[in-house]
Formats: C-alpha cells, structure tokens, sequence
C-alpha cells in the first residue's frame, strides 16, 4: 500500500510540473508593481503576480467554571487561559492553481502538550494544485475530509467549543495526498473527497507499515450554500432560500499507534481503527440546524502505553449530537445543542455514558473574526450506582483579522 501511495505522490508530481511549464510562466506582466490589500487579512501580490502571501492571525481568550454537583453550585474549577493563539498565510506561487495554507499554532492546548510533551507548532502545511473548476489535489498536513464539525473551523463555531462526540471521535489531521472533486448536478451539487495519508497524525515522525484511508460523499439537493457557509457555524449569511447537505465518511487507519488513531497518547501494540461519520446541515434565513453521528470501531481495544507501560484503550463506541440556533437581525445569537456519547461494551469498565446539554449566546460584531460568546452546560455523567452531574459556564472572546 506505500508502494501505491508514493506511486501516487510521483504521478501528482508530473502532471504538476506539466501543468506548471505549460501555465505557470505564462504570466500576465501588466501590473509590474506589488500590491498590498486588506480584504481578508493582510496580504500583498509580488511584482508581475509571481506569488502572493496573505496573513491573518486569530485568538481566543476564555474564562470558565465548573460546579461542584448539579445541587451545589461551589465552584471547584476555574478555568482562565488563552484557547488558542494561531497565525495562518496563504496564497498562491507562480500561478493561482498552485497554492499554500500554512497555519501555526501557539497555546500550549493547541500544541497537544499534554499528550506529546512535544511543542507541536506546526498545524497545516498544504500545498495545493487546481486542475480545473471542479478538481483540484493537496499535498501535505492538514485536516483529513472526516465529520463536518472537526473540519470547520475552530473560529467558524457557534458554541465555545465543539462537542464531546466531536472530541473523542473525530480524526483530526494527517500528512498525506487530497483529492476534491465537485461537480453540479442540475440545481444540486455533489461533493467528492478523499485522503489516503500516514494515519500518524500530525509532524508525527514515527515509521509504521500501514496508511489511513478517508472517502466523504456530500449531496447538496438545493445548491452551494452561500460563501461556504455549510462550513461555518449559524446561518450569519441567512441564506435567502433554504440549503441543504447530507454527508458520509468512512475512515480506516491500518497500524494506528496512537490511542485515538491520529492522536492521543502512543501505544504499544499498533491498531486497526475504523471510523464512520453521517451529518445533515439546514440553512434559512437565520435558522440553523446540525446534525452529526460518529462512531469508532477496533477489534481489540485495550493496550498498554509506550512512555510508562500502563494501561490504555481505543475508545470505542458512538457519539451524537444535534444542535439550533437562530440568528437576530441584530447579530446576537441564540443556540441549544444535546451531545451524548456511548463507550462501547469493550471498555464499559472504563468509560460511562456521558451527555451535554447547552445554551449558547453570541454577539457576532465582524461575523466569526470578532464576536462574544457565552455557553452555560449542564453534564450528566450516567455512571453507577449514582450518576454525577454538575454545570460548566463559559465566556469567550474572539478576535481576528
């Protein structure tokens, strides 16, 4: 299978570089001086277009409790930090079809220190190149076409955080070759993807035997939704006329060595983990309605860390999560989202049955990249012979450009 990978990887690479003779140094010459401009960000154009480079930067400061119980309301945690602080460029080089997305991070919580002990800087670093309206490759690190929420992104959410079934199922990033396709379908759209990558994670430099493999079919019956916004939380565009996507991934990482496939804590005895995705997005006019199941399956789920030889496990199982929201005509907000997530028998030991419920308010002042949000959660964990619940409050600030 790496044999067909790296194959891959050399035939992406010529009919690149035929393309590019072909395209790339036919340049328009008419505008011989560099520009700067500030419609999404920071950006400038080199001399006779030959590259551009965009700059943007977002952050997230938060601060949060969580109850002692339900019924007592002492506070037993305070969480104040900066979520995440990221800087991200972008452009093209030699042509608009050959393009770059590099994104880095700088919050100890987006370095996955906690797991890693590692100061994982570097998030995206994807080089892309569009063969035509409809199709275009990405070589590189980057999101994996898994479920909806894991790849939007964290400054296009409407809650603070993504859910719980989002965040012990998803399947993150991975260095690998992309593919995109989309192709309309009289008023409808159909929307291609695929990924066959390392199934290490990410500026991961361990060398296993196995490759993960991603497919995602999504069916848009009314139409593209407007600026991309079946990637972005809340109908903030409300969509004039009502849009729809149903989408499905399946995922199979052979060998995976950490606890989670692409991430997590590494194990000692590699795993073969396959993961399903189904959601359903429903944009109108200010109502937004989200849907999403995950499920993670591994044969053997139990295994031993690598770092201390202690126990650890897959979590296997399934999540769900739906959620709505209505968006004033004076940019606030209000949502409400029900998450619950289901360990499977295998580790029914170790993991209990856990659901959120929330309420989220939001003030959007420059739509996602400048906003104040609020989230009040209330979570049941159902295990036995008592179940424990407790409330968690959340205030968030975003800013970007």
């Amino acid at each position: 299978m790496k044999k067909l990978f790296f194959a891959l990887v050399g035939i992406l690479t010529f009919l690149c570089g035929q393309f590019l003779t072909q395209n790339c140094f036919a340049q328009d010459e008419s505008d011989e001086h560099a520009m700067i401009h500030f419609e999404n960000g920071v950006g400038f154009d080199a001399p006779g277009k030959q590259f551009s480079m965009n700059i943007r930067f977002r952050l997230q400061n938060r601060i949060g409790f969580i109850t002692a119980s339900n019924d007592d309301f002492t506070v037993t945690e305070i969480e104040a930090l900066v979520k995440r602080m990221r800087l991200r460029f972008d452009g093209f080089v030699l042509s608009t079809n050959l393009s770059y997305t590099i994104q880095l991070a700088f919050t100890r919580y987006d370095q996955d220190w906690d797991k890693t002990h590692f100061p994982n800087i570097l998030r995206d670093a994807m080089i892309y190149y569009r063969f035509n309206s409809k199709f275009y490759m990405g070589f590189g690190q980057g999101k994996l076409p898994g479920n909806r929420q894991r790849v939007t992104s964290s400054g296009q959410l409407q809650f603070i955080d993504r859910s719980n079934a989002n965040n012990l199922f998803n399947i993150d990033r991975d260095f690998g070759l992309f593919a995109y396709y989309s192709v309309p379908i009289n008023t409808a759209v159909l929307n291609i993807k695929g990924a066959i990558s390392s199934g290490d994670g990410r500026n991961d430099s361990y060398s296993g035997d196995g490759l993960a493999y991603t497919g995602r079919i999504e069916v848009l019956p009314l139409g593209s939704f407007t600026d991309k916004g079946d990637y972005s939380e809340g109908d903030l565009k409300r969509e004039p006329s009502p849009k729809i996507s149903l989408a499905a991934t399946y995922s199979y990482n052979i060998h995976a060595h950490k606890s989670s496939g692409q991430y997590g804590f590494e194990i000692t005895n590699p795993k073969n983990i396959e993961s399903v995705f189904v959601d359903a997005l429903f944009k109108y006019k200010g109502v937004s309605v989200a849907s999403e199941y995950l499920m993670r399956n591994c044969d053997n789920p139990m295994t031993f860390s690598v770092v201390d030889s202690s126990q650890l496990y897959i979590y296997t199982g399934n999540g769900f999560f739906s959620q709505a929201s209505y968006l004033f005509k004076n940019n606030y907000e209000v949502a409400g989202r029900y998450s619950v997530v289901n360990p499977s028998s295998s580790i029914s030991s170790k993991e209990v049955k856990t659901e959120y419920y929330t309420i989220g308010v939001s003030k959007y002042i420059k739509e996602h990249r400048i906003k104040l949000q609020a989230n009040i959660s209330y979570k049941n964990a159902l295990k036995l012979p008592q179940p424990k619940a407790n409330w968690i409050g959340q205030v968030q600030i975003e800013l970007g450009i």
